[in-house]
């Protein structure tokens, strides 16, 4: 099992495709916040939730200086399907073989319906201006999270 992130740990660096299969990267958005979101599959119920949440909320966002990144082991296709079928705005991302997911924590044992199953791991980890981990949330819920996010982060209170 991978190990978690911890506020002060430098964010891993990346670099993955998006549902356009163009290449994003972390180092991309030094001088900027980010809210990188780890969540299991696109078009699933809580996965739609809460990437429909962020993408409310985006200039909010945005507003406070941070970017919204979202990352799963979905394929580039599958992620252009779910952006044109929920109208998402936020960057999402593909790690099919799991190693971002694996450096940031986000993969491993988890509980799913009372069973222990390995997968990927709900989490939010935040990221300062110089690639340095200011926030990192493990086993969040998919409904209610941004809202708490931005409660947290104390954006647009």
């Amino acid at each position: 099992m991978s190990e978690r992130l911890k506020a002060g740990d430098t964010a891993p660096a990346f670099t993955l495709p998006d549902a356009d299969g163009n290449q994003v990267s972390l180092a991309d958005h030094l001088g900027r916040k980010v809210i990188v979101y780890f969540y299991p599959a696109a078009l699933t119920p809580g996965c739609t939730t809460q990437a429909c949440d962020f993408t409310d909320n985006l200039e909010v966002f945005a507003g406070a200086g941070y970017d919204v990144i979202g990352v799963s082991p979905d394929k580039p296709e599958k992620l252009g399907t779910f952006r044109e079928k929920e109208n998402l705005r936020v960057t999402l991302v593909a790690d099919e073989d799991r190693s971002v997911l694996e450096a940031y924590g986000a993969y491993g044992e988890k509980k799913l319906y009372g069973k222990t199953v390995v997968g990927v791991i709900r989490s939010t980890v935040v990221v300062d201006e110089e690639g340095k981990v200011e926030h990192a949330l493990y086993n969040v819920k998919a409904t209610g999270h941004v809202a708490k996010l931005l409660r947290d982060l104390r954006i647009g209170a």
